[in-house]
């Protein structure tokens, strides 16, 4: 299966200075008191908001193929390079096995290989660099309990030079507090689950228009269902929708009027984000400016 997705030269950049206001509308700075174990926020996170399965594991015609979770092989295909999502079970030849968590941490946040070569788009995601230590470390956690799965993927193509770098090393990223809704949505929107990525429209190639169209919508994506085209998420298009209405978007891909809603969102990941993170994120997409 492979999935275009109008990505351009690059990942999309995060400007260090939009980066850095995001950081401050979610409010880093102050870590939640949680009874959970890195293990529990890992397996959670992975198995909705993050989603990482949702690229990297294969895909048959019926779905993800059974006994690959995690093993890699997806395929993107863009104008200038044909990429293909990496094997990340802890499978020690064809997968991650061999790294150490903050080399595994390291590619997530900065999209930097233990060989110091760097990873080609899609990744890295430029949100992730405010991934907070926290949850990075729930994310690496979870990893190491897959199912070790040997599969060789074939590598990246790239038309044009990786830069060296994404921008300097990430430092340490605090948790932020749930108990403040919006910035713990905004949080969740941003660096754990990308969706303002995919859903803010190009400025220029490889650089999406944060500062101007954050959320908008009109990001193009092209798989074996089509074109879809990414939703403002802005009160321009929420004002008039209900929480049911957006939950169910966000967790069924299913409109008010029963429609489906086309790949490639994460609905069945989706499914399993709790109702107080929900809520969160709502909250957050309610407060940010009409486009």
């Amino acid at each position: 299966m492979k999935i275009s997705t109008f990505l351009t030269a690059v990942p999309s950049a995060v400007p260090s200075a939009v980066l850095a206001a995001f950081l401050v509308v979610v409010g880093l700075g102050a870590p939640h008191a949680s009874a959970e174990t890195l293990l529990e926020r890992g397996t959670y996170l992975m198995e909705s908001i993050v989603a990482c399965g949702n690229c990297h594991t294969p895909q048959g015609p019926n779905g993800p193929i059974a006994g690959k979770n995690l093993a890699g092989g997806l395929l993107f295909e863009e104008p200038g390079f044909v990429a293909v999502s990496s094997n990340i079970t802890p499978d020690r030849e064809t997968g991650i096995g061999s790294w150490s968590d903050a080399q595994i941490i390291a590619s997530i946040r900065e999209g930097k290989r233990p060989d110091g070569s760097t990873i080609g788009p899609p990744m890295p995601i430029g949100m992730y660099r405010g991934l907070s230590d926290w949850d990075a470390q729930a994310i690496v956690a979870y990893l190491r309990t897959v199912k070790p799965v040997r599969n060789v993927v074939a590598k990246s193509k790239y038309e044009f030079p990786l830069p060296p770098a994404y921008g300097p090393p990430v430092g340490s990223v605090p948790n932020v507090p749930r108990d403040d809704r919006v910035a713990y949505g905004a949080y969740l929107a941003g660096p754990a689950g990308h969706c303002m990525e995919c859903h803010t429209p190009f400025a220029k190639p490889g650089m999406r228009d944060f500062e101007n169209k954050l959320g908008a919508g009109g990001a193009e994506f092209h798989g074996p269902w089509g074109t879809s085209v990414s939703a403002d998420i802005t009160p321009t298009a929420l004002a008039d929708r209900s929480y049911a209405d957006i939950k169910a978007r966000i967790t069924t891909g299913t409109r008010a009027d029963g429609a489906r809603m086309a790949p490639p969102m994460a609905y069945p990941f989706y499914a399993n984000i709790t109702e107080e993170d929900l809520q969160a994120i709502v909250a957050y997409l309610r407060t940010l400016p009409a486009k």
